[in-house]
């Protein structure tokens, strides 16, 4: 069909309502990706290392020399100036209260050759401020990382809308939010938003058993009780918390992307929901 033989076309049919697709336009997006009939674990993860995958880890910064973590490609600093403007700076300091590393050596020691990045927005005592943590998500959104562990939340409202924006941002530009729920019983964010992994914790030692949860808005329990994680001058202790399931399903979702890179945030989700221990994972 010649290109005034279309526009005639169009004409005749009226004008499409926005975000509409025109007829001529669906071999555009036809998906070449083939489905199995039926999605296991095998298929979803087999074999697969973490390699090609780029994680986030926002928080309290990372040990990078760590036994358990390995190397960090790459580690920045947020802070907030006199003027208010977001600065992010390398990060020399690295880890200020352990808190990152320990999400970090759990996302190693599922997908031991992802790509670790830290953005520090945590300081010493677990301090930190919504303006910074607001610009460290807009900072890791917009360097298009694969996943971004977030094993912290704010209780304040006031940033629950920019943060909202922030999270279905980057769950369009195919970057995935993994965010802990809070270990309190309270309103918190951005773990309470649809468009992110939200994840708390299970009781069970196996680092690849997580649980779909069918009454949300906790969408998947991942193992957080007595973990074993990294801690800063090369030490471990144990841990629990929905901090340290986090990374256990953000570490599952690397190995995932490693082996199936096409999959967008929804098919992500699909791909843990059909795999969950309590749905398809005994496959």
């Amino acid at each position: 069909m010649t290109d005034d033989a279309l526009a005639h076309e169009a004409q005749a049919r009226g004008p499409l309502p926005a975000w509409s697709l025109p007829k001529e336009a669906e071999h555009q997006i036809a998906l070449q990706m083939a489905w199995p009939e039926r999605v296991t674990r095998d298929w979803a993860w087999g074999g697969a290392t973490g390699k090609g995958v780029r994680v986030c880890i926002l928080d309290s910064g990372v040990e990078g020399d760590h036994p358990l973590v390995g190397k960090l490609d790459g580690a920045v600093a947020i802070s907030i100036d006199k003027d208010e403007n977001a600065v992010v700076e390398e990060d020399t300091e690295g880890d200020s209260c352990g808190h990152g590393t320990a999400c970090a050596g759990i996302v190693r020691s599922i997908a031991p050759e992802c790509s670790l990045y830290s953005v520090r927005v945590l300081g010493a005592g677990f301090t930190g401020s919504g303006p910074v943590l607001l610009a460290g998500l807009r900072y890791a959104v917009e360097e298009g990382f694969d996943l971004i562990n977030m094993s912290l939340s704010t209780t304040k409202k006031q940033f629950a809308a920019l943060l909202h924006d922030l999270a279905d941002n980057a769950y369009f530009r195919r970057s995935m939010l993994v965010a802990a729920a809070h270990n309190m019983p309270v309103e918190s964010y951005p773990w309470k938003f649809s468009s992110v992994i939200s994840v708390g914790s299970h009781e069970e030692d196996d680092p690849l058993a997580f649980f779909y949860n069918p009454n949300p808005p906790v969408e998947f329990f991942g193992r957080g009780v007595g973990v074993e994680v990294a801690w800063p001058g090369g030490s471990k202790i144990k841990a629990s918390g929905n901090s340290f399931a986090a990374p256990h399903v953000t570490g599952i979702s690397a190995l995932i992307l490693s082996k199936h890179p096409e999959l967008i945030p929804f098919q992500l989700k699909s791909v843990l929901f059909l795999t969950a221990t309590n749905v398809g994972g005994s496959e």
